[in-house]
């Protein structure tokens, strides 16, 4: 079964609605230098707090230092962090060490062959990859939400070399996803832009997303 995250959650009601979808994991964005779904840290903690057993409550992060993002989930309390940038050297360690059964989540943001080589050099750091469509290199950083896709058969080889579970985002929707599954065979799947309309998460989209990937689960891919 291909697990769901349903990313940028602004509100308890989102958060119960998307748990009531089905999703496994509910992303919880922290501020970031673009994209969208910020929220305060005081909401997120809020949401985390209400966020039912079985369920990842995840908080997104910036942060490149172990210090900053220590401080960062133990005012959100979330159960699994996700580093959607580069970290120092030695962060993913740190975090291990500090924040005990608390899951690390890395984003690699799909460019080029180049991140095949980042995934396998990361994968062993982390207990999950997410694959996005970002671009860390720009002047204002993109790193997720951009609505965009990326090279999926780029990412099938990415799963293919690690041996950690690997979430697969960017540009996901009810019309692609199904094809995205059958091409990456992900361990799950992320969607923020997809589910959503103006902003707000819309009921029939969410409920479209995941019969969609109900249905590529049915075919076996």
């Amino acid at each position: 079964m291909t697990r769901i995250k349903i990313c940028c959650i602004g509100t308890p009601q989102e958060a119960r609605s998307a748990v009531d979808a089905g999703a496994s994991a509910l992303g919880l964005v922290s501020a970031m230098p673009s994209g969208p779904g910020v929220i305060g840290e005081d909401e997120i903690a809020g949401i985390a707090a209400r966020v039912p057993p079985g369920v990842a409550s995840v908080l997104l992060t910036s942060a490149h230092d172990a210090d900053t993002i220590i401080v960062q989930q133990r005012r959100c309390r979330t159960s699994t962090l996700q580093l959607v940038d580069a970290v120092d050297p030695g962060t993913h360690g740190t975090l291990r060490a500090r924040l005990p059964g608390v899951a690390i989540v890395q984003v690699l943001h799909v460019l080029g062959p180049e991140s095949i080589d980042e995934a396998v050099a990361t994968a062993r750091h982390v207990d999950a990859l997410l694959l996005d469509s970002g671009n860390p290199a720009l002047p204002i950083k993109e790193l997720g939400g951009t609505g965009r896709t990326h090279d999926w058969e780029l990412s099938r080889r990415i799963r293919e070399a690690v041996d950690r579970p690997v979430y697969l985002a960017g540009g996901l929707s009810a019309d692609n996803v199904g094809e995205a599954i059958r091409i990456v065979q992900p361990f799950g799947v992320d969607v923020c832009s997809g589910v959503r309309t103006d902003g707000h998460l819309d009921p029939a989209l969410l409920e479209n997303f995941v019969q969609a990937v109900a249905r590529s689960d049915s075919r076996g891919h």
